[in-house]
């Protein structure tokens, strides 16, 4: 039997990426969180572990010993993330988390980036055309650690993948996301301060973006893989959808909130790998998607009245 490690088990893609292991029998499933986590989900082994210890990664590493690995875990915080000092110690750390996934006698790993790495152009972002040129401390961090994955891939036999995130939502979406904000605004009947909306972006559910990372770990792709939709969007329709089943038209406030200065009119992904070398398709329309987000966002409400 394979046996995957999950990091960041417990964040937003990475317990969307356990709902989907779960569903399927090939699989002994080890997850980490710096959180003790008892037995959130059946049949998952659960290791309360900093990555940042090294001593102790090696260890876990050492006593799993997984076939596979789906390192997802970074820094959390959002609002920080683009120019924290904090992405430079994760490259640090993701880079030792591979070597100890090498020596246990690992055989595939896959590890999430992001569009962040992308010189963002007006064009659909390509894995073998688009520039990697960015411009926030997070981006460059990914790129680096991607680099140094391939380098060391490749001297040690691994089979590797990198999978570029682009935008997602869903439940479990952090609170300070677009989506999540503006359905718990309307929920609670408050203004749903946004921008303009007219950014052209590429998203996709959560569950989606899961699915798409179990079938790159499950391939034989190599090197950068979009995940993605690969269909542009304007925020203003995800914002309008909302706002169309939660009867808060009079609550949504466009021009409230000023873009970030130099933000790109048009990121959105180039999914041919995605879809025509690892064979994935999506399973969820936006429509459903944000019945799902909304329901969820709902019951969160309703657990803390």
């Amino acid at each position: 039997m394979k046996r995957v490690l999950v990091t960041g088990a417990s964040g937003f893609i990475g317990n969307a990426c356990i709902d989907v292991l779960v569903e399927k029998s090939q699989y002994e499933i080890h997850a980490t969180s710096t959180r003790p986590m008892n037995g959130p989900k059946q049949n998952v082994f659960w290791h309360q572990l900093d990555l940042h210890d090294h001593l102790a990664t090696r260890k876990l590493l050492v006593q799993v010993k997984p076939t596979h690995l789906l390192h997802l875990a970074w820094y959390p915080v959002q609002g920080k993330i683009w120019s924290s000092e904090e992405n430079r110690k994760w490259v640090e750390t993701s880079y030792n988390l591979l070597k100890a996934f090498s020596l246990s006698g690992g055989r595939r790993c896959i590890t999430a980036g992001s569009c962040a790495e992308y010189s963002w152009t007006r064009e659909h972002c390509r894995e073998d055309k688009t520039p990697l040129e960015s411009a926030s401390v997070y981006g460059k961090s990914k790129n680096a650690l991607h680099s140094m994955q391939k380098s060391f891939c490749k001297e040690a036999g691994l089979s590797c993948a990198w999978g570029r995130v682009f935008y997602l939502y869903g439940p479990r979406e952090p609170q300070q996301k677009l989506t999540s904000s503006v359905i718990l605004s309307l929920l609670e009947r408050k203004q749903a301060k946004c921008s303009h909306g007219n950014q052209i972006r590429d998203y996709l559910f959560v569950q989606d973006a899961a699915t798409a990372f179990i079938a790159l770990l499950e391939s034989d792709v190599v090197g950068a893989v979009n995940i993605a939709s690969g269909k542009p969007l304007a925020l203003k329709e995800i914002i309008l959808k909302v706002a169309d089943r939660l009867d808060g038209y009079d609550l949504i406030q466009f021009g409230a909130l000023t873009p970030a200065e130099n933000e790109p009119e048009v990121i959105v992904a180039d999914i041919h790998r995605l879809s025509k070398e690892v064979g994935w398709k999506p399973e969820y329309s936006l429509d459903r998607g944000l019945d799902l987000t909304i329901e969820w966002c709902r019951k969160q409400l309703d657990s803390k009245a």
